[in-house]
């Protein structure tokens, strides 16, 4: 194989200085043509391409001509205007990569040489090349191509122009939108390395809002800085995890800030107060406050308001944070005072909320404030909760009075306020002056008039209401209703659709006109309300269901509750249960209230064991009973019957108990008095209460749980027939209680089947407890012992005696030892237990069967 010369024309290198440059190529197979172009790269067609996403590194001098090998051996002789015409062309054909890879050579050879290489490249050619590679969707090459382009001195922004730029934001967008956002953003920290405008290449809220999609509270701080305004970028991401309840991203952003910032930024502070209370977490707001305090930074009327909205379930630290903004010097606002009347509301306080209500119109009539809608809303409502209608009243005299327009919700808090005291008319008056005054009202006023009615017990009063709001115009129901009120007989054509002008005459006043546009739009607590008017009256309950589910409206938990109380007055229980089964099928989980009425209805209708199955369904379920459900249920015997009966309410005493609740201890006692009783009262004896047969006895203190908890264990926890009743700590009623309780627990399972096999041991307790502090003279040994010898026949027996090790058993005895020795002299305590013997509880169950 020889080689052979190639001689490039005149028209192939325009460079006067081609003649420098020799290239010595393997000569072709015998079949191939050989074609000189104007164009490199139809001489060197296999001039290979780069498409590697990092960047190339800077090669040593043998690096261009080994990238070239496959094709051209180079002798770098040529000059540096032959380099950047060659460089030109290879950007033209877009091999913008081979163009930084010349450069970065010829930066290696000669550094001094790069400067007029960069200067005379053209860059209008390289700027096609980058719109070409933009077009083909390679942002990635481009990026990391301008940055090695940089790096040798030609300025990556005079390469982009608005074509180029147009490209870039389309590609980016497409990318801050998809799984390669974090790809994007180490992109756009190169470009703006070179100036570029962030901001420009795609919404940063968008980018934002995919960081906290994806849980990555550093790739979004790391794209915040890349903005002029990072501040703002910085509480978005704040804001954004904290909706997410992400507390943890949320601190992270927060430290991030306190590092990037060089000023404190009240805005921050006061989105992170705010995120604290949108996430729950009122007392990290605290510590947030509490910080700026010892940092000695004066927080803004802005950050203090925050700060008292997050905290105003807790009345006390909001007027402390009102005092330190005294303090301060800190001038509060309108939104300082609504903020202090909503705290007021929420805690009933109407006294405190009268107090600052005249504090504010005492600022607004110095002009230092202006009383607002809100304000006036607020203080209604404050007095609507409270009952106070005459003050409610005299708030909206004192709107007209400055000339501030009541809105709907005032009308509505004003209704409610009538509503809330029974005032079915004044409420009706109000809605009447809202028509008039031109404001329109909402479903919610609607549902307030129907509310009031329902209270009031004026069931026919709201379905003629609804009926008429629901087909006719506004003022037409007002009507039609005041016929009937007023005795009368209601029209009944009155009652429907005639359209907007049916009651309107020449002497209908402009009121009356304006409120013809206001229809009724029904709402699922529209129809709740309805639901409770239907009494017993099922049927019609179920037309209210078909009907709202008709206008699109799904029923919810409160509408399936109302109708399953509605089968439980007509003591329809089979119906209210399978209510609550439809209310599964039809999607709707059921919630506790559910339940609760359900397990109310069977126990009001003696359908115990159907009661206590839907119990046992909620807590499969995993609903967590409430006060009511667990009262309902131990309430739901007068007398227990059985064994199963005792333990079954014995544990839901104990469930009770351990959720936080406050049971009934005397209810349940006497009841568990009254199953004891029945041992003895099989015997022919007479039904006495047990306190009543050992003697009056008065435990100062002595909490009734728990002896309730002493016969939940031993009736709960017995193991094959071997029992050991523990009485150590009881009193004489206490334990006589106990042992017939076990009694009555080996009675049940002997006629189940089950077998005595052993003896039942009593354990006492210590001698020193042997008498009783409130009756010395009858020890609790001597009462069992009178109960089960006297009364049951039984044969008891003092127990073997041993000494107990423990510390605590240890007592003193004085009269034990000589008086020379040492008064802490202890001995061990004896432990005194009976034993009932097998043989004889076999005769007495024999008797009993």
């Amino acid at each position: 194989m020889r080689d052979l010369v190639i001689v490039f024309g005149s028209s192939a290198i325009t460079n006067p200085h081609h003649h420098h440059l020799r290239c010595y190529a393997t000569a072709p197979e015998p079949n191939r043509k050989t074609k000189s172009n104007s164009s490199l790269t139809k001489i060197f067609p296999s001039l290979p391409q780069q498409h590697s996403a990092s960047p190339a590194p800077v090669s040593a001098a043998p690096s261009l001509s080994s990238h070239f090998s496959n094709v051209v051996r180079w002798i770098p002789d040529g000059s540096v205007e032959y380099y950047a015409d060659f460089a030109s062309k290879l950007a033209e054909d877009g091999r913008i990569e081979d163009v930084a890879l010349i450069a970065e050579t010829l930066a290696a050879e000669s550094g001094a040489n790069v400067a007029r290489f960069a200067s005379m490249v053209d860059s209008d050619l390289l700027s096609k090349g980058i719109s070409l590679n933009l077009r083909q969707g390679k942002i990635e090459s481009v990026v990391y191509t301008l940055k090695r382009l940089e790096k040798v001195g030609i300025a990556p922004l005079d390469l982009v122009d608005e074509s180029s730029l147009r490209l870039m934001r389309k590609l980016f967008r497409a990318m801050a939108n998809s799984v390669q956002v974090e790809k994007a953003i180490d992109l756009m920290e190169i470009l703006a390395g070179f100036g570029f405008k962030i901001k420009d290449l795609v919404d940063p809220f968008d980018v934002v809002k995919i960081c906290v999609d994806v849980c990555n509270p550093q790739l979004a701080i790391r794209y915040a800085c890349l903005l002029p305004h990072t501040e703002i970028l910085l509480c978005r991401i704040i804001h954004g995890f904290g909706k997410k309840g992400d507390m943890v991203s949320v601190m992270t952003t927060y430290e991030a800030c306190k590092q990037i910032l060089d000023t404190p930024n009240m805005y921050i502070y006061r989105t992170m107060i705010d995120v604290c209370g949108l996430c729950g977490d009122y007392v990290k707001s605290r510590y947030i406050y509490e910080d700026l305090l010892k940092e000695k930074i004066k927080p803004n009327i802005y950050v203090m308001n925050s700060l008292m909205n997050v905290n105003s379930q807790d009345l006390g630290y909001t007027l402390e944070v009102y005092k330190n903004m005294q303090k301060l010097d800190v001038t509060a606002d309108m939104t300082s005072y609504n903020i202090l009347l909503k705290t007021c509301c929420l805690a009933g306080r109407v006294d405190l909320a009268q107090d600052i209500y005249k504090e504010a119109k005492r600022m607004e009539s110095s002009g230092l404030l202006k009383l607002d809608a809100f304000t006036y809303c607020t203080i209604i409502k404050v007095f609507a909760d409270a009952k106070m209608w005459k003050w409610a009243l005299k708030v909206k005299d004192d709107m007209k009075y400055v000339g501030v327009t009541p809105n709907t919700h005032t009308w509505s808090s004003l209704i409610s306020a009538c509503a809330n005291a029974g005032l079915v008319e004044q409420a009706n008056h109000l809605f009447e002056e809202m028509l008039a005054s031109g404001c329109e009202p909402n479903s919610q006023c609607f549902n307030i008039l129907l509310h009031a009615c329902v209270e009031a017990c004026q069931y026919d009063r709201a379905f003629r209401l609804f009926q008429s709001w629901k087909g006719s115009t506004v003022k037409e129901a007002l009507h039609a209703d005041d016929i009937v009120s007023k005795g009368g007989n209601p029209i009944p054509n009155k009652l429907k659709n005639h359209g907007p002008g049916s009651l309107v005459n020449s002497n209908t006043s402009p009121f009356i006109q304006a409120s013809n546009k206001f229809f009724f739009k029904p709402t699922t607590a529209t129809y709740n309300i309805l639901l409770k008017a239907c009494g017993t009256d099922y049927y019609r309950g179920k037309k209210l269901i078909d009907e709202m589910k008709s206008l699109g409206l799904e029923p919810n938990q409160i509408t399936w509750s109302t109708l399953i109380d509605m089968c439980g007055n007509s003591g329809d229980v089979e119906g209210a249960v399978r209510i609550l089964r439809t209310m599964h099928l039809a999607g709707t989980r059921p919630d506790v209230v559910a339940y609760t009425t359900a397990i109310k209805i069977c126990a009001e209708n003696k359908s115990l064991k159907l009661a206590f199955s839907l119990f046992e369904e909620m807590r499969r379920y995993q609903i967590k009973p409430n006060w009511v459900t667990y009262n309902t249920l131990l309430k739901a015997r007068s007398k227990y019957g059985s064994l199963l009966e005792v333990r079954q309410c014995l544990a839901i005493y104990q469930d009770m108990r351990k959720s936080g609740y406050k049971p009934n201890d005397h209810f349940l006692k006497e009841l568990i008095e009254e199953w004891c009783e029945g041992v003895i009262q099989e015997n022919s004896q007479r039904q006495d209460k047990i306190s009543d047969q050992v003697g009056d006895e008065k435990v100062v203190g002595r909490p009734v749980s728990l002896l309730i908890e002493k016969v939940a264990t031993h009736l709960q926890e017995r193991t094959a027939g071997n029992f050991a009743i523990d009485l150590q700590g009881l009193t004489k009623v206490e334990a006589r209680l106990v042992v017939l309780a076990v009694l009555r627990m080996i009675k049940e399972d002997y006629m189940r089947g089950d077998v005595v096999i052993d003896d039942v041991l009593i354990i006492l307790g210590t001698s020193e407890a042997k008498s009783d502090s409130g009756n010395p003279e009858i020890a609790v040994k001597e009462v069992l012992v009178k109960l089960l010898k006297d009364e049951l026949s039984l044969v008891v027996l003092p127990a073997g005696q041993r000494a107990i090790k423990k510390d605590v058993h240890y007592v003193d005895d004085e009269n034990q030892y000589p008086e020379h020795t040492s008064a802490n002299t202890r001995r061990p305590a004896i432990l005194e237990r009976l034993i009932v013997t097998k043989a004889s509880l076999y005769q007495w169950l024999q008797r009993k069967k």
